[in-house]
């Protein structure tokens, strides 16, 4: 299968976060954060790896900046550790924190790359999660102002924002089920986590505009929901389970109403803040990675649905079904769902991990990241040819990196890092990568 053509205009990148990246997390005034403290409890992390060194890119960020210049993508997509800014996530801003962002920011103007930052990618500073975390509507208002100095100072150089990333693995993962920091077990009384963050969410863009911002979005994990079968009950729990976690995180900021299914679990008074999460979007971030399946609760399940496995396709060595139609069918419906609501929308994710090794040559071959990458954006051209605004593409990642509860063993990145010396070594899907996007720049 060839790979298509896109849109001479269209923006190729690639992805990372600080946390899963950075390391150096006690170094020049950072403060902890939620997942320094969930990997340091033990029986969180597989195999006890933690990420205080992770790929070293507080270090090594030119060498990184490098590696996508010889890609060639016209953007990086990364995220700025809040705890780096503001130790205890209020007060004033860390200057040593700044400045490294400083430094990076600079170092991609230079190398003619425009950087997207993410000012939340899971990192709560300790201090706010102490205080209450997402379950408090004040971690929300010390968002807001957190965006504000970051804004104040980067504005003149950024002009591609997200305020969070995926509020729903925080609420899911880290609130609901536990899997992730900050390691709660609440089910459905998670869902005040995801009203904050979409307060969070609006007071950001609000700062974000008033310091200079120029284009500001959102990244929000989906994927379609299929019926295990097409009995009524298990239609139904499709629906149920699409609402929980699709319409509850796209719902708020495109349409400024939530999901009837879950509105008795939110905070009292929530609608009188959905004019603040409502904000005018001029792109909306979508990160796909897989469809799920829902079936009928079974007896003694307290929610309303099942999941069940994804059946009768390849995998990922992190357990995710490879449905590149899936990506197709996700993008149409959000456009038939949402009509001139969606703002044009960016993939600001879409990868996939296995165990990839340097061969004896020095060469890391990965055909399955190839053949992956390849198909998913064929399904991406076919959502567009069939009207859906799709305006740039980010691979996640540039890196290996610290893959939260699950360790270094899924390794995602278009280039392979050796997390004993740091070496970082290009796999087969980056020369790939880097000749479609090059064919694109000489149409």
């Amino acid at each position: 299968m060839q790979t298509p053509t896109f849109p001479s205009d269209f923006l190729w990148g690639v992805s990372t976060s600080a946390f899963q990246i950075e390391g150096a997390v006690d170094e020049d005034g950072r403060g902890p954060s939620t997942w320094d403290t969930f990997t340091a409890t033990p029986g969180k992390i597989a195999g006890g790896e933690h990420a205080r060194v992770a790929a070293d890119h507080y270090h090594r960020y030119r060498e990184d900046v490098a590696l996508m210049a010889a890609l060639g993508v016209g953007a990086y997509r990364l995220s700025i550790a809040w705890p780096r800014i503001q130790p205890d996530g209020k007060g004033a801003a860390n200057p040593a924190g700044l400045g490294f962002y400083d430094r990076l920011i600079d170092e991609l103007a230079d190398a003619g790359i425009t950087p997207m930052i993410t000012l939340y990618h899971w990192d709560t500073p300790q201090a706010l999660e102490d205080a209450g975390g997402w379950l408090s509507r004040d971690t929300a208002e010390r968002f807001g102002d957190y965006a504000a100095i970051v804004g104040e100072r980067f504005a003149d150089r950024v002009n591609l924002w997200i305020p969070l990333n995926e509020p729903m693995v925080t609420s899911i993962y880290g609130y609901a089920i536990g899997q992730y920091a900050p390691g709660h077990f609440m089910l459905l009384d998670a869902i005040p986590t995801a009203h904050h963050q979409h307060l969070a969410h609006g007071l950001a863009v609000q700062a974000l505009r008033a310091a200079g911002a120029k284009t500001v979005g959102t990244a929000n994990n989906h994927g379609p929901i299929w019926p295990a079968s097409d009995s009524a009950a298990d239609v139904e729990a499709a629906r149920q389970l699409d609402a929980l976690v699709n319409r509850l995180y796209a719902d708020p900021v495109l349409l400024g109403s939530y999901p009837e299914e879950y509105a008795g679990h939110l905070p009292d008074g929530y609608a009188a803040d959905l004019p603040t999460i409502a904000q005018p979007l001029d792109f909306y971030g979508v990160n796909y990675y897989e469809p799920q399946v829902a079936a009928a609760p079974s007896e003694g399940n307290p929610l309303t649905f099942d999941l069940r496995p994804v059946e009768g396709y390849p995998m990922t060595n992190n357990d995710s079904p490879i449905v590149p139609d899936a990506f197709r069918e996700l993008l149409v419906g959000m456009r038939e769902r949402y009509g001139d609501a969606l703002p044009p929308i960016h993939i600001t994710e879409n990868g996939c991990s296995f165990p990839d090794v340097v061969g004896d040559d020095g060469r890391v071959r990965d055909p399955e990241r190839v053949a992956f990458l390849r198909d998913h954006l064929s399904a991406l051209r076919e959502a567009m040819d069939a009207g859906v605004d799709v305006r740039g593409y980010f691979v996640w990642s540039l890196l290996d990196n610290f893959e939260w509860s699950k360790g270094y063993a899924p390794r995602f990145g278009l280039v392979h890092v050796d997390f004993e010396t740091q070496v970082r070594t290009p796999k087969d899907s980056f020369g790939w990568y880097r000749d479609v996007v090059r064919g694109h720049r000489a149409r």
